[in-house]
Formats: C-alpha cells, structure tokens, sequence
C-alpha cells in the first residue's frame, strides 16, 4: 500500500525510522514534498495524541530527505485553546524538513466572512478532461489522477489549475489526505518561464478552512499562481476547493526556479 509506506513506519517515540518502498514517491532524490510534510504531521499527532484540531502549518524544504530518516518533535506551546508543535526530518545528521503546526480549539465566533467563491468555474472533475497521463513526475503517474481545470495550455498567465486526487486515499484522514495533496502542481510560474528548467519547492504555509474538509469521490480542485516571479524565485499563492467549489485551503509558497 503506497499511503501504509509514508505512515505505518510512524510511532509515538520517533526517533531513527527507516521507510520502504518509497521510490514511487521520490522526486528526483528527494521525497515529494508532500509525503515529507506528511511524515512530519504524522510524527507530531503520533507523538501527542490529544490535540486540537489543526489550523495552519508551516513547513520548510530544506534538503534532500530519504528513506533513512530521524524523526524529531515537541511541544513549542501549549494553552488552554492553542498548541504550537514543531516536527523535523533529519537524515545522516542534518535537517531536511522543518514543520512548525499549529492546532486550535474552536470558540463561539466573533467574526463571520466566507471565502469567496472560486472563479472561472471549470465544472466538475467527472466532466473534466484526463491531464499529464505519461508525464509528469513519477509520484505523479504512482500516486494521483489529474484533470484539467482550465482552458489555457502553454505559455500564458503564470496560473495552473487541475483537478486532483489520490489513487489510494485508504487509511487517510481528511486534514492528511491534504497535506499529502496540497504540494502536487507544479508552480503557476511555470508558464511565466523563458525555457524549461529545473523547479524546487522551498517552502509552503497555509491555513485549513474547514478543519474537517470533504469532497466527493476524493477529488480537489488545485491551484497555484505566481504572484511575483524574478531573481531566480517566484512567490505561489495556493488554494484548494473541493468539488463543490468549497475553498477549504489557502496557503502561499517559496520556489526556485532554476535554468
């Protein structure tokens, strides 16, 4: 099972954890960045099993992680509604991955304002046409479907919007299920590029909407959009809808742009 591969390796006491099978979740010599924010969330709810409900997360690509990893958390904080928690892969004595997790309480609100609705919709993702079928990564064609989500093809806005979801959702709940998820396009930037080259995600934060998300059949519409790309960098905004146009995600992210 390609999800019992990143999580069931996982116990409450971390430490040095080895983790099999990985290679259809690698991206070039690292772990999709995704299954390592995955790895790290699961070792900070498996370490402290009580906690409130996650609201925001904070994760930092630092370097290559592989199979052989160890596994590092604790408590920051902890108040009467809110815990700080922060989780680290490190491998061959170095940090790779730095999670900072914040998890909260609900209280009776005192400010109401919905997310917009998502524009441009681009009708269901039954509807939707097959993309990156042969392309693409190899954790990609492994581990997700995707459908496109927008006419544009080429060069253009720096926006990518698709369809996505996992192959195998099993054993997942819905906050991890989106974190594995959240990382898989790649950056709007993209189209922005004079010629193809290297990508790599350095950072990613963002904020969960709905600390219970659902959607139909698995599927979540993606989408990352450059909001300013020069000097090797473009800065991402990301957001995620389910399939009924829902927003149940915004998060922004760092990426080096390469060539």
């Amino acid at each position: 099972m390609s999800i019992a591969s990143l999580t069931d390796p996982i116990t409450p006491e971390g430490g040095k954890t080895r983790f099999e099978n990985l290679d259809h979740w690698m991206q070039g010599r690292t772990l999709y960045g995704g299954a390592s924010a995955l790895i790290a969330y699961t070792a900070a709810t498996r370490a402290f099993p009580n906690l409130p409900p996650l609201r925001a997360g904070q994760v930092a690509f630092v370097a290559p992680t592989g199979p052989e990893v160890e596994l590092k958390r604790e408590i920051v904080r902890q108040g009467r509604n809110v815990a700080q928690v922060r989780s680290e892969l490190w491998c061959e004595g170095k940090c790779t991955l730095s999670a900072f997790w914040l998890f909260g309480t609900e209280r009776e609100p005192n400010a109401l304002h919905a997310a917009a609705e998502v524009g441009d919709w681009p009708g269901p993702p039954e509807e939707a046409e097959v993309a990156m079928k042969g392309k693409g990564p190899a954790f990609i064609q492994n581990n997700f479907e995707i459908r496109r989500a927008q006419e544009a093809r080429g060069p253009g806005a720096p926006v990518v919007r698709r369809w996505a979801r996992l192959a195998d959702r099993e054993g997942l709940d819905p906050v991890s299920e989106l974190i594995l998820l959240g990382d898989v396009l790649p950056p709007g930037a993209m189209r922005a590029m004079k010629r193809q080259g290297p990508i790599s995600s350095i950072n990613w934060s963002f904020n969960l909407l709905d600390t219970s998300p659902t959607t139909r059949d698995g599927w979540w519409l993606s989408e990352n959009a450059s909001q300013h790309a020069d000097g090797g960098y473009s800065s991402e905004r990301l957001r995620l809808w389910n399939a009924d146009g829902r927003q149940v995600l915004d998060g922004m992210q760092s990426v080096a742009i390469f060539g």
